[in-house]
């Protein structure tokens, strides 16, 4: 990835924000890299280098600054637009692949070959992956250091290490003391079973609409949307917790985590960033999108836009698939309805105020009689042959080695449309420029001034402009447009 020298010491120079999570600083003197909002002195132009990523500046032998904290800068998806390989390869990293795996399985996952994947992450990333990888483990048990009072076994363990001597060797080698040293004073060590961490973005962040997205498509039973306050319960190979977003100072959310095993963490850490579409860069893709004077002033009234993404694949696909030619909150009480009698009740003490179940699992939904679903017996036998296919292969809501790969692969599902797949591919493949061109809200969003609407290919034409960030101008159209009328919907069903 190309850094521009001297734009990159004028950002340094004015501590510009605006560059934070874009580039690390690594200062020759001392060893150590920083963020360009570093508090420090700015050193001389000739001792400082300039790196893509956290990863790049680690594997170059630089230390994390104590000061700054590079694992508190928000993790933007600079990379995106440029290199959609490299982008989903990173979100499966965040995910644990290498934790389990290797770098050509991973690289067999995207769609690609080792030695490609490898040029990639040199190219865009500056580092090759297990270096990503490995940056990511210090820099999650360095913020859990500061942020929780886990003990050290457990801090190793949540961030992904295999031992606690692996733990302690790689931070006496990257920062010349023990883990325990660098323990932020006045925390209190003791075993709890709930995690609080601080999850970071870049502004601006328009909580109220993601809520509002939320809120209106909670499960009952699974989902609950309180005040300022996203909860709901999670099943992660049969263990079950909850989890809670809330919004925090200096441009964070707060994730509270109840979870019986912490060597899940970074999993659950992963999904919340998707969920909350927290690597987003909402200023890059609004100035995108401004150009097109249709979507102007849409961005304008929302500049912190994100795309809300899905807990689960499974989970989201079946409620795509009851959402079919019905208003969103039929959709949503047939969810609750399913929930309630096939959803499995909370194990342990994890239970809280109206939280009560998790979703059903696919191999639980595959051995009913889809005659006897509450629904119709065409969309019952959909549901049923669809948790039968993601039975047999876990994987199926993986990333693909390019969004007309994953839409294709989707489409052979069971019950899976066009329209179906591309919601799916924004909300859970995290695809930025998905886009569900026949989608009655849009086309209505796009009407003209007699009210005439577009048709789908003529929609999906002028999207073109809208290029890598379609999903977000989709999510812009559907704010501005309150939802289609049951007429529209019957219409649409004839």
């Amino acid at each position: 990835m190309d850094l521009d020298s001297d734009a990159c010491y004028r950002a340094i120079l004015t501590r510009d924000a605006r560059f934070d999570g874009r580039l690390f600083i690594g200062v020759k003197t001392t060893g150590i890299y920083c963020r360009p909002v570093c508090p420090a002195r700015t050193p001389r132009r000739e001792n400082v280098s300039f790196y893509p990523s956290a990863a790049a500046a680690q594997e170059a032998g630089f230390r994390p600054c104590l000061r700054c904290r590079p694992e508190t800068a928000p993790n933007l998806g600079v990379w995106r637009g440029t290199s959609n390989t490299v982008s989903r390869a990173l979100a499966l990293i965040e995910m644990g692949a290498l934790d389990e795996g290797d770098v050509e399985a991973l690289a067999e996952r995207v769609g690609v070959g080792e030695r490609q994947l490898r040029r990639l992450f040199e190219k865009h990333v500056g580092a090759s992956p297990n270096s990503v990888a490995q940056t990511h483990r210090v820099l999650l048990a360095k913020q859990l250091l500061h942020e929780t009072s886990l003990p050290m076994t457990e801090v190793a363990m949540a961030a992904g290490f295999g031992s606690l001597r692996r733990f302690n060797e790689t931070f006496l080698d990257m920062y010349g003391k023990a883990p325990s040293k660098l323990r932020s004073a006045g925390i209190a060590v003791g075993k709890k079973e709930t995690v609080t961490i601080l999850l970071r973005y870049r502004p601006p962040y328009d909580w109220s609409a993601m809520l509002s997205f939320l809120r209106d498509r909670a499960i009952a039973g699974v989902e609950v949307v309180s005040e300022d306050t996203y909860s709901r319960t999670i099943d992660l190979a049969g263990a079950h917790g909850v989890v809670s977003v809330r919004p925090a100072s200096g441009n964070a959310l707060q994730a509270t985590i109840r979870f019986p095993k912490l060597s899940a963490l970074p999993v659950i850490i992963a999904r919340l960033r998707r969920v909350f579409d927290l690597g987003a860069d909402p200023v890059t893709i609004g100035a995108h999108l401004a150009a097109d004077p249709a979507l102007a002033p849409l961005v304008e009234k929302r500049p912190g836009l994100r795309v809300p993404g899905a807990w689960d694949g499974f989970e989201l696909a079946v409620r795509a698939v009851l959402g079919q030619q019905i208003t969103v909150s039929a959709a949503i009480k047939l969810a609750g309805t399913l929930v309630a009698l096939h959803g499995e009740p909370l194990k342990g003490r994890m239970s809280a105020d109206g939280l009560t179940h998790v979703f059903p699992t696919p191999e639980r939904l595959a051995r009913l009689d889809p005659e006897k679903l509450p629904m119709p017996r065409a969309r019952g036998r959909a549901l049923a042959s669809l948790a039968a296919a993601v039975n047999a292969d876990p994987h199926i809501f993986g990333p693909r080695q390019s969004l007309e790969d994953a839409i294709a692969m989707l489409c052979n599902l069971p019950g899976i449309g066009e329209w179906t797949a591309q919601y799916i591919a924004m909300r859970e493949l995290r695809e930025p420029d998905a886009f569900p061109a026949s989608d009655i809200g849009l086309l209505r969003a796009m009407a003209d001034a007699r009210g005439v609407r577009p048709t789908p290919k003529a929609l999906l034409e002028r999207a073109e402009r809208w290029r890598p960030w379609r999903a977000y101008a989709a999510q812009h159209l559907w704010a501005s447009y309150a939802g289609p009328s049951r007429e529209e919907l019957r219409a649409a069903a004839e």
